[in-house]
C-alpha cells in the first residue's frame, strides 16, 4: 500500500471576500503570518467577486499559494475554465492550485437560475476530465498546475487517480469517521496522492462557506464526523494526527472564521 501517512502537513483557509477590501487584505496577511500554506476561494456567484481576479489580488499580498475550493465544472465551458486556471498559474508564478468538482448539492437549481444546461452527473464528470485535459495542453511541458479533485463515487475516484494531484472526499453530515476512512483506505490501496480534509466546523463554529447554515455541530460530533474538529488546540492536534495515521489525510482545509482558533495547531504541525 502507498504510504500517504508519511506526507507532511499543510493547511488551507477558505477566505471569500465578504468585508470591505482593506479588511479582507488584512485578513489575508494574518492568515499568511499564521503559517497556513494556501488561500482558497469558493465558486458561488452569490457570495463574492469571481474567484480568479480575487485570487490574483490575494497572490500579490503574500507568498501564499492560492486555489479554488472548488470550481464547479458545469458553470463554464471546459476550455474557458482551463484557460482561467492556466492564466492564474502564470500570473502567480506557479502558486495556483485548481480545485474542481462536479458541483455542490443544489447545483442544478443554480444552473437553471443562470440559464445554463442542467447536465447529468456523468456529463459533469466528463466536463472535469475535459477541463483537466485542456489545462495540461495549455500548461505544456514547462508548467504543471496542481489539480485538487473533490470526489465520491468510483468513476470520480478513477478520474482523480488518473489526473489529480490531491483528492478530497465529498462528505455529508451523515457520514461517520468509518465511512470516510473507508473511502480513503480503498483509494490509498492503489494510489499515492495527497489526501485533503474539508473541515466545516471547529468547536461549535460553522464556517459559513463550507457547510449549510443549519449544520448542527453536536450532531456531527455524535456521528463521529470528520467534518468537525475540536476547538481546543491540543485536542485538535491529536485528532489531526489521528486522521493522518488512520486515513492518510495531510492537507487540512478550514474556514476563515476558524483560522485564529487553529493557529497554534498550524504552528505545531505545518511541515511536520
Amino acid at each position: 500500500m502507498p504510504d500517504n501517512a508519511a506526507r507532511r502537513f499543510r493547511f488551507g483557509v477558505l477566505a471569500p471576500l465578504r468585508t470591505d477590501l482593506p479588511a479582507w487584505r488584512e485578513q489575508v496577511r494574518r492568515i499568511a503570518d499564521t503559517g497556513f500554506s494556501t488561500l482558497l476561494m469558493p465558486d458561488v456567484q452569490q457570495w463574492q467577486p469571481a474567484p480568479a481576479p480575487t485570487l490574483a489580488v490575494a497572490a500579490t499580498l503574500t507568498d501564499l499559494r492560492v486555489g479554488t475550493w472548488v470550481y464547479a465544472s458545469p458553470l463554464r465551458t471546459s476550455r474557458n475554465l482551463a484557460w482561467e486556471a492556466h492564466s492564474l498559474s502564470v500570473l502567480t508564478e506557479g502558486r495556483f492550485e485548481m480545485g474542481i468538482g462536479t458541483g455542490r448539492p443544489g447545483i442544478e437549481d443554480e444552473l437553471r437560475t443562470l440559464g445554463l444546461p442542467v447536465a447529468t452527473p456523468g456529463r459533469r464528470l466528463a466536463q472535469v476530465r475535459e477541463t483537466i485535459t485542456s489545462l495540461r495542453e495549455l500548461d505544456g511541458p514547462e508548467l504543471h498546475t496542481p489539480v485538487v479533485m473533490a470526489v465520491r463515487g468510483p468513476k470520480a475516484q478513477a478520474l482523480a487517480a488518473e489526473s489529480a494531484d490531491t483528492v478530497t472526499f465529498a462528505s455529508t453530515p451523515g457520514d461517520s469517521r468509518a465511512d470516510i476512512i473507508g473511502l480513503a483506505a480503498g483509494f490509498r490501496a492503489n494510489h499515492d496522492l495527497e489526501l485533503a480534509q474539508h473541515v466545516a466546523v471547529v468547536g461549535d463554529e460553522v464556517s459559513p462557506f463550507m457547510a449549510p447554515p443549519d449544520t448542527d455541530p453536536a450532531a456531527l460530533r455524535a456521528a463521529d464526523s470528520l467534518l468537525v474538529l475540536p476547538s481546543d488546540p491540543k485536542a485538535a492536534t491529536e485528532e489531526i494526527l489521528r486522521r493522518r495515521e488512520e486515513g492518510g489525510f495531510s492537507y487540512v482545509v478550514v474556514g476563515s472564521n476558524a483560522a485564529g482558533t487553529l493557529a497554534p495547531v498550524v504552528a505545531e504541525l505545518a511541515g511536520s
